[in-house]
């Protein structure tokens, strides 16, 4: 039996003044606190683990913060485009700047299945996309670590998928941070543990997040 542990990591904090929903968008990188956050993750990355793989989205966010931890294990970053952002028709719309355009009369259409959701990429292809990385990351990191930078929506979505919890959910409740890390550990290919944290904790009250979720760091603050 070989233990294996991939983690998911979500990106750090982007610039992105204008509060648009900028989902799949080229050309967003990170802030410099962002770029603060991946340095954070490559530092804990970087003593105590046996990181085998790394692999990212191709968007700028993920490929940013995962440099840090490609530049401190030595390894290259595998682009594996199934860890994209998940695809969402409001992309372009200030959706951060202003929740109450949601509400707008254009929209309705889009509201017809909330559980699928009718709005964006189905739950379930996000999913099957994910468990292809991460079968992929398994392999690649047999008896070792591998880490995966990803995005807040797909990681959340494959953390209730290995839970046995509906996909549909509500995104205030995301425990999914700004370079959090969502650990999945398998014997061979089954499923032991998850675990979740926050390298960069310290750096996440300085954050502006505009996504919805909630942190540990913020909870052990009393801040949620």
């Amino acid at each position: 039996m070989e233990l294996t542990t991939i983690h998911l990591v979500r990106h750090g904090e982007v610039d992105n003044p204008t509060g648009i929903l900028y989902g799949r968008r080229p050309g967003f990188h990170l802030t410099e606190l962002g770029r603060a956050m991946g340095e954070e993750v490559g530092k804990a990355f970087s003593t105590g683990h046996d990181v085998r793989y790394v692999a990212a989205s191709p968007l700028e966010r993920a490929q940013e913060t995962a440099a840090p931890t490609a530049e401190a294990t030595g390894l290259p970053i595998e682009v594996d485009e199934r860890l994209i952002e998940a695809g969402n028709n409001f992309e372009g719309v200030a959706v951060n700047k202003n929740r109450l355009v949601l509400a707008h009369p254009r929209y309705w259409s889009w509201y017809t299945n909330p559980f699928e959701p009718s709005w964006g990429e189905p739950y379930t292809n996000v999913v099957r996309r994910m468990s292809g990385a991460v079968a992929t990351a398994l392999v690649e990191a047999r008896g070792g670590e591998a880490v995966l930078f990803s995005h807040q929506l797909p990681i959340w979505t494959m953390r209730r998928f290995v839970e046995r919890k509906w996909l549909a959910h509500d995104p205030r409740k995301r425990q999914c941070s700004l370079a959090s890390v969502t650990s999945l550990t398998f014997a061979d290919s089954q499923l032991l543990a998850l675990d979740y944290w926050e390298p960069a904790a310290g750096l996440l009250n300085k954050a502006s997040d505009m996504v919805p979720g909630t942190s540990a760091a913020a909870e052990a603050r009393g801040n949620n």
